[in-house]
């Protein structure tokens, strides 16, 4: 069979079209070989399952590898000690056994004994017991046992789940005495040192998590650029589409920063999806920036798993959702801090990255999902300039082609009309929010918008359109005299170059009571710039 792009499930090289990860099994199986206990803790669909079962095989030679998952066990088997420790006990040998090729006597003689009691579930077999069996198996083995345990979130709601814990870091720190498993790693979205969140307080002396024995786990599990053009290489061999696949694989990064569900979803999308719209008929004209233009289209149209969990945890968490809210329309900086509860929490949910201590929207498409779905409530559709912004649409688009100038303009009277005598924080706070309000009926369907801020503050911010094939750079920015003025100017033009267009928009807030409201015309070199006033 054909290999394919894949999106459910963990990746298998000889099935999939996959980045290849055998350098960060490298630095993992340093870990391992250090007898570190760690966790993995990513967002959703971010290759851990994929990462488990590659080291796994990758550790067979030196080690028996016992992988669980614990969303296999249920909830019931959380009830109590003897139920988990039961459960645990079957689940472990089966994965024991499947991996042991030993002989030795005592060993096989301690598997026995735990087989015993599982198949005879003994009512007095609870925790304290399963880790005296365990540690006898430890004890006889031959190779070093290596315990891996994947969807631990499963398992976090419990608090016999802590007890266990417990248990593990009380034979990590006796194990020059007493023989236990060489490394354990865990694996879920939730960081385990943040258990602590999910119990009620009259549990407070179960909430100081035991996994404190664990080692940082600092192996970047993103995808890079290079890595991404690797697979793509792969894929141009089997279907020579004669893509460029610097550029593709550029735009790749440059809108997922590297997260592994989004550029296979995007891959996916080109490779079976785009095809079946008209405009492109081949594969050499759906592996271009115009087929990615619309694949990005498709994935922020579309309901997927990953989008469907991320904007659930914006209901269970409103510190969460104001915060982004916050970043997203004000344009404010907010300083990164990981004691502070809705960072953390949106790190941890992968909404939210550091970049140079400050907090940034993970990636673009990320951004522009949320965008668009704070912009589509019935409370922002209520407003008069979205409906403003329905009545002129068809006379912005002619021919196929987003007259922006035009839109500008109308913006300026719709803007001036509705808002012109807001206070100066009205409209820092709230101008960005409405002039993508405005935007976003226009194009939507047919085109895509993301958003750049080009300053450490985000006192600039970019708007970059993708219509039909044109691409439209539309800064806006706060007004802060004649010298501020020109000098953002003078950026944008270089910017124009960046992205080899010789025209760009400004749209500038203007708090000046002698402004000239309106659009005017600029010429900088060979750069035509079109500049708002509001």
């Amino acid at each position: 069979m054909a290999k394919v792009f894949n999106v459910t499930g963990d990746c298998k090289p000889e099935k999939h079209y996959m980045v290849n990860i055998d350098e960060r099994l490298l630095k993992i199986r340093e870990l391992v070989d250090d007898g570190k206990y760690f966790t993995i803790n990513r967002a959703r669909q971010y290759g851990k399952t994929t990462t488990l079962r590659a080291l796994n095989q990758s550790l067979q030679k030196n080690y028996y590898v016992v992988l669980m998952d614990f969303q296999t066990f249920g909830n019931a088997k959380f009830k109590n000690e003897n139920i988990f420790s039961i459960t645990f006990s079957k689940i472990f040998l089966r994965g024991l056994k499947r991996n042991t090729l030993s002989h030795h006597k005592e060993f096989e003689t301690s598997i026995c004994q735990l087989d015993n009691i599982e198949k005879e579930k003994q009512k007095t077999f609870e925790l304290t017991e399963l880790f005296e069996e365990l540690s006898a198996i430890c004890s006889t083995s031959d190779k070093p046992i290596v315990l891996m345990i994947d969807e631990v979130d499963s398992a976090t709601n419990n608090l016999v789940f802590l007890d266990f814990l417990a248990q593990l870091r009380a034979y990590y720190i006796d194990r020059d005495v007493q023989p236990t498993f060489h490394s354990v790693i865990l694996a879920g979205v939730y960081d385990i040192k943040n258990l602590n969140r999910k119990f009620r307080s009259d549990d407070e002396h179960k909430t100081n998590s035991p996994w404190n024995i664990a080692t940082d786990f600092d192996v970047n599990m993103s995808l890079t650029k290079e890595g991404i053009a690797r697979m793509l290489e792969e894929y141009e061999a089997d279907y020579h589409t004669t893509m460029n696949i610097d550029e593709i694989a550029t735009l790749l990064y440059d809108y997922t920063s590297g997260y592994p569900f989004l550029v296979s979803r995007l891959c996916k999308l080109i490779d079976e999806e785009v095809g079946k719209v008209t405009e492109f008929h081949s594969q050499d004209t759906t592996w271009t920036k115009n087929g990615f233009n619309e694949a990005v289209r498709m994935i922020l149209s579309e309901k997927n798993t990953l989008f469907e969990s991320l904007i659930g945890k914006l209901t269970s968490y409103p510190e969460l959702n104001s915060m982004l809210r916050s970043l997203l329309f004000t344009g404010k900086s907010i300083v990164y801090n990981s004691d502070e509860p809705a960072i953390d929490t949106a790190t941890m949910f992968g909404f939210i990255k550091n970049q140079h201590g400050i907090v940034a929207i993970a990636n673009r498409i990320f951004e522009t999902r949320l965008y668009n779905l704070y912009l589509s409530t019935a409370e922002m559709q209520g407003q008069d300039i979205y409906k403003a912004s329905l009545q002129d649409k068809n006379q912005l688009i002619v021919d196929g082609h987003l007259n922006m100038c035009l839109i500008l303009e109308k913006f300026v009277v719709h803007f001036n009309d509705l808002y012109g005598d807001s206070d100066k924080t009205f409209v820092e706070d709230e101008g960005r929010k409405y002039f993508l309000l405005y935007l976003r009926p226009i194009i939507n369907g047919t085109g895509n918008y993301y958003i750049e801020s080009r300053t450490r503050e985000l006192r600039r911010t970019d708007v970059i359109v993708d219509y039909l094939g044109e691409q439209f750079i539309i800064e806006m920015k706060i007004w802060h005299g004649n010298e501020y003025n020109n000098r953002g100017e003078k950026q944008l033009v270089g910017y124009l170059d960046d992205y080899h267009v010789n025209k760009g928009y400004m749209i500038s807030f203007n708090f000046n009571k002698k402004k000239q409201i309106g659009v005017h015309e600029i010429i900088v070199g060979d750069k035509t710039l079109i500049e708002a006033t509001v």
